[in-house]
């Protein structure tokens, strides 16, 4: 009898594909319905509030990720997921760019936004269980490569399109069907069997259980501490739209920064972020990206304000940015082990929105009463602060050293404190 031909697991690119659709839906309302209504006569407060909404469901999707882990299969909830993306997309392209329509687009953007969760939780969970160990930076980093490049597609590529083409409805069924082919990224996947067994109610009981084993474990309750603190959350970057004309950059420009070029240095920068989480303390490396970006924030703050320079500084920007969510990807899924995957994954996730949502509004208060180098100033000085807050909190618990404070070894155990 021949042996069954074990499981390789997928090349984590695959993730990069599967996330496109999530990344898309914000990077539409972030760069595309910014710029399309700023122009229009909206303030950057209200692009800023339009964008909070957007990332409002991401704070509190981990309230609804047990049924992720506990109905249906990840494919089955990714395929009902794109489908709602793409109806989204489509109710954009019948739809004029004007101030007077913000409460429709408010509506849209928040279903469309909360039902795009389900895409990203089947596709966590599709990760967690088929990554080993000592890939978690790595599968991370293309996931996130996935998340921050769609969102440079749904950005750029749609406000492009909206700027060139003589159909105002090009951009949103363009987008409707790059989500759409996405799907056929779930080819070669497996979904994982379910480790809890029983009714719905064993099910969601057996989720709950596993969320609290992270909690009460300290590898995974530093990593829900250092989500939430307001590091690397690149708030700047949901604006760009909002106040490139500080700059002088024309709507190409904008296009460029919030799509191609914005994609593919952040693609770069979260699959670099996670390989080299592979290779040192995830902790620290997620600090450290941090602090990088706060220093891009600085230096396009005190910079030229020409066209150019917003380009090279943003881009830059947008690279630090990728290493950062690259490194969250590897802190969770490092915290998080298998049961419950996209329950734990989620809750980690919504931790860390809950920063970037405040920050983005912030960022837009600031910008009005500051102007936008003070708006950058602030960002980074609240990342420095948050930065020192979590190494004085490891370095009281765990002991007084330098080494104390990001020590724990190149790969730990999801099971070890």
């Amino acid at each position: 009898m021949t042996e069954p031909t074990p499981h390789r697991p997928p090349h984590p690119s695959v993730y990069l594909v599967l996330f496109l659709p999530f990344g898309a839906t914000f990077g539409y309302v972030s760069v595309t319905l910014a710029y399309m209504l700023t122009k229009a006569g909206a303030s950057v407060a209200q692009v800023a509030g339009l964008v909070a909404l957007s990332l409002l469901p991401n704070t509190w999707k981990f309230l609804w990720a047990p049924l992720a882990d506990t109905t249906l299969t990840p494919k089955i909830w990714y395929r009902l997921s794109v489908a709602v993306t793409v109806l989204g997309f489509l109710a954009f392209a019948v739809m004029p760019y004007t101030v007077a329509l913000l409460p429709v687009f408010g509506v849209v953007v928040f279903a469309m936004n909360a039902t795009s969760t389900f895409s990203a939780m089947s596709v966590e969970r599709l990760m967690a269980y088929d990554t080993p160990p000592s890939q978690k930076g790595r599968a991370g980093g293309w996931a996130q490569a996935g998340n921050v490049g769609g969102g440079g597609l749904g950005g750029g590529l749609g406000l492009w399109i909206a700027q060139h083409a003589s159909q105002a409805w090009l951009p949103g069924v363009s987008l409707a069907l790059l989500s759409l082919i996405c799907m056929f990224g779930l080819r070669g996947l497996s979904d994982p069997v379910r480790e809890a067994v029983g009714g719905y109610l064993t099910v969601l009981k057996q989720a709950a259980q596993d969320v609290w084993s992270l909690l009460i474990r300290r590898l995974g309750l530093l990593a829900a501490v250092l989500v939430l603190l307001p590091l690397g959350t690149g708030a700047a970057s949901n604006l760009w739209a909002a106040f490139a004309g500080d700059w002088g950059a024309s709507a190409d420009q904008v296009a460029l920064i919030g799509g191609v070029l914005s994609g593919a240095v952040s693609i770069v920068g979260s699959v670099a972020g996670g390989y080299l989480c592979d290779r040192m303390d995830r902790k620290l490396g997620y600090i450290l990206f941090a602090l990088a970006t706060a220093a891009a924030a600085v230096a396009m703050a005190v910079g030229p304000r020409t066209a150019v320079a917003f380009i090279v500084f943003a881009t830059i920007y947008n690279l630090t940015v990728g290493f950062v969510y690259g490194g969250f990807s590897a802190v969770a899924l490092e915290a998080i082990g298998k049961g419950a995957a996209a329950t734990k994954y989620n809750m980690l996730a919504s931790l860390s929105n809950v920063p970037i949502l405040v920050m983005t509004l912030l960022d837009g208060w600031a910008q009005t009463r500051f102007g936008s180098g003070g708006m950058l100033i602030l960002e980074a000085a609240v990342g420095v602060a948050a930065a020192g807050v979590f190494a004085l909190i490891v370095w009281t618990t765990r002991g007084l050293t330098w080494r104390g404070v990001f020590g724990g070894g190149r790969v730990a155990a999801a099971g070890q404190a």
